[in-house]
């Protein structure tokens, strides 16, 4: 067992549910690996089934196939599909999963969906959800995404995307957890808890190092250093894997030049083999095809022969499988031993996953579970705790009893849109709150709340009647507007070249500046956006990541001081898309900016540093940190660094503070970052109160690899840094003998 994987379980074991608010329906079982005699009972069972079935039923099983392409139901009848996605409508589902009672050995299915932050009832993006550095409630998020899915007949997700990501520009940092590799390895295990509590599978992807595309172009090739790989983008999967993810799915991009969905040595002989994953592997949407466009393949049968023996078991979507792995068999280019080891693996996660035992679907009895109170009230306790607050002038948040007048701008504020699957006929509505609405509820009757939208649309990119929310803002005491990203710049395929607001949202903004009133600038983004232009003349700055169906609730709560605001940044913000990538755990350098000499690292016409670090966030409390120590000065290597802080809240209401520990080897065989995070715990203070945090870090878990992918932990001087963000100034040293 390794150190990643050793310091996971207990957190994982500790996750708990928050307390449900009203009776819910039963809950579905929730998932794991068996053990023991159970698992080498579920063995001898695909070897029965194994035994019985045709090399085309055998193929089937590795060909996944969805709704919207040319898929036809018989097919599964035929026992030419073991798995389909994108069905989302209960009744819909119901017809399709009829069809395998026709097959001849009537295999489950498996049905697949992107369930990532919601179904019916949405939540924080998974960015978000990592902004709250709170992992039992990214275990929830997830577990109420897979149960409200779970309900309607599915039982596959594909998610978490735990690719490690730098570089803003990127459109699908919304998906991952951030820059952070200690971070995003706690999430991405509590993302698979959640889910698999919530009864779905999770597919864990993109392996490998989709995340660090070239320029940020989404799609394009990564090139990454074996160092780089096993410390920064192998973490988040061993996590996923320890925590018991099902299936993991390969990368769309080609990594140092080999396409990752044909790529042996990354497929089998680092996941299967060193990493001892035992669920099934599944390409990425036609990825296996499109081996032919990174010039791997001359033809799909050629495509379909490389990506089989580099060790993807399923085929999603090209029909590359269906259509030539016979042929390839039987002309001896794919060995039959091959095939009964990829449908073993795909057997086996159904055998795990209790399908064959499991009871007939009714797709009358899933709208009971869409976007029940209790839901909604998790949903509402995440969106609270992502909120990060980048700026807060003069303290105008939360607003004060003088306020009698609130102009809301931006119908991103009120914008009410089903947030759900548009097709899930006869299930329950979601209409999310309207922010000047919520508003009005806490407020009262005795402050005014008016709104205008500013621009043509809630997506932000039209200009629209600027004149009118200037009005607006002039008769009001405060501005609040919302900003952000248009519809379709949201996700995959959207890569930016500019991090700045839209130009329109920048004018409108400027207009609502020179009003002279104090505005609020509400960032509803999915990633960094580069503020430099205005962050220094608004009052104050909250950066939503797309807070989900409570988040305009959550967002009026802590305006009006109702909710402390407690999140902090998984991803540093640039001054200038020219940073960009900018990260905090960089190598040092031989001429570090000391002076601002031009012979020393940085930019002419730039600011090295960035707008906001890593790890930032403000409070309405003042939080101070003193009292560091270790246990002791010096450890051995396969000991412990145990030590206490404590947290002081010196001003303010209560709220809650993350503890952030991050460590720094001073000297070793080769340059080591800067400081990286390797401990941070969530903790509560009471106004006027402190509090004394452990932390305890394996030494193992300080180590790195080498070129040749062999770790080693050092011995030496190291140095820890204690406080709320990534610029911790508390420090103290030890030694690992």
């Amino acid at each position: 067992m390794n150190v990643l994987t050793r310091r996971l379980l207990p957190l994982l074991l500790a996750i708990a549910p928050l307390p449900a608010l009203a009776q819910q329906p039963p809950a579905p079982p929730a998932l794991a690996w068996k053990t023991g005699a159970e698992a080498r009972a579920i063995e001898r069972r695909i070897d029965a089934l194994l035994a019985r079935m045709t090399t085309a039923e055998k193929i089937g099983q590795l060909n996944l196939r969805g709704r919207g392409d040319d898929f036809r139901p018989e097919w599964i009848a035929q026992g030419r599909t073991g798995a389909v996605m994108n069905f989302t409508e209960p009744t819909e589902i119901a017809a399709v999963r009829a069809q395998v009672a026709r097959s001849r050995l009537q295999i489950p299915l498996i049905l697949g969906l992107d369930a990532i932050n919601g179904f019916a009832t949405y939540f924080p993006q998974p960015i978000g959800q990592a902004a709250t550095f709170n992992p039992r409630l990214v275990e929830l998020a997830s577990y109420w995404s897979a149960r409200e899915a779970r309900a309607t007949g599915i039982n596959w997700t594909f998610a978490p995307m735990i690719d490690m990501t730098r570089d803003a520009r990127w459109g699908r940092n919304m998906e991952g957890a951030g820059e952070d590799v200690h971070l995003a390895s706690v999430v991405a295990a509590a993302r698979v808890a959640g889910y698999h509590r919530g009864g779905l599978a999770t597919s864990a992807k993109h392996f490998i190092g989709y995340g660090a595309a070239e320029g940020g172009r989404d799609y394009n090739s990564v090139w990454i250093p074996v160092s780089e790989l096993w410390d920064y983008q192998m973490p988040a999967f061993r996590a996923a894997i320890a925590a018991g993810t099902f299936t993991v799915m390969t990368s769309l991009s080609a990594m140092n030049g080999i396409a990752a969905t044909g790529d042996r040595t990354l497929v089998t002989d680092i996941l299967k083999g060193r990493l001892g994953f035992r669920g099934f592997v599944v390409s990425d949407f036609d990825s296996v095809r499109e081996l032919i466009n990174h010039g791997m393949a001359a033809d799909r049968a050629e495509a379909a022969r490389k990506a089989f023996l580099a060790g993807v078991d399923m085929d999603m979507m090209s029909g590359a499988y269906d259509a030539h792995l016979a042929d390839e068999i039987r002309a001896g280019r794919v060995p039959a031993a091959a095939l009964d080891e990829a449908v073993r693996r795909v057997l086996r996660v159904k055998f795990h996953m209790g399908l064959f035992e499991e009871p007939p679907f009714d797709p009358t009895t899933a709208a009971r579970d869409m976007a029940t109170p209790a839901a909604r009230a998790d949903s509402l306790a995440v969106a609270r705790e992502s909120i990060v607050m980048l700026r807060n002038r003069e303290a105008i948040l939360p607003l004060r009893p003088s306020v009698r007048s609130i102009a809301v701008v931006g119908g991103a504020a009120t914008h009410q849109e089903d947030w759900q699957y548009s097709d899930n006929a006869g299930l329950p509505r979601v209409r999310p709150p309207k922010l000047p609405d919520e508003l009005s509820r806490l407020l009262g009757p005795d402050v005014a709340i008016s709104f205008a939208p500013g621009l043509a649309t809630h997506c932000n990119l039209a200009a629209g009647d600027t004149a009118g929310a200037v009005r607006t803002a002039e008769a009001a005491d405060v501005v609040v507007v919302m900003l952000g990203e248009d519809c379709e710049q949201i996700g995959e395929g959207t890569s930016r070249a500019h991090l700045d607001l839209p130009p329109v949202q920048q004018t409108l903004l400027d207009a609502l500046i020179a009003t002279g009133k104090p505005v609020v600038v509400i960032l509803h983004t999915t990633r960094p956006f580069v503020l430099t232009r205005f962050a220094d003349r608004v009052a104050a700055i909250l950066q939503a990541f797309h807070l989900g169906t409570e988040g305009r609730t959550a967002l009026a709560e802590v305006m009006t001081g109702r909710t402390n605001p407690s999140g902090k940044l998984p991803m540093t913000f640039p001054r200038a898309t020219g940073q960009v990538p900018i990260y905090y755990d960089a190598l040092p350098t031989g001429r570090p900016r000391l002076t601002n000499a031009r012979y020393e690292t940085g930019y002419t016409d730039e600011k090295l540093e960035p707008l906001y670090p890593f790890g930032f966030g403000l409070s309405f409390s003042r939080f101070t940190f003193d009292a560091l120590t270790l246990d002791a000065p010096r450890v051995a290597r396969n000991g412990t660094v145990s030590g206490s802080v404590r947290v002081s809240n010196v001003s303010g209401p209560a709220g809650k503070e993350v503890v952030q520990v991050y460590v720094r080897q001073m000297v070793g065989s080769r340059s080591r970052p800067v400081r990286q995070l390797r401990f941070f715990e969530k903790v509560e203070v009471g106004a006027g109160g402190h509090a004394t945090v452990r932390f305890a870090i394996p030494v193992r878990s300080l180590g790195f690899h080498d070129d040749q992918a062999r770790y080693r932990v050092e011995p030496g001087a190291y140095e820890i840094y204690v406080g709320n963000d990534s610029n911790a100034t508390l420090t103290a040293r030890f030694t690992v003998r």
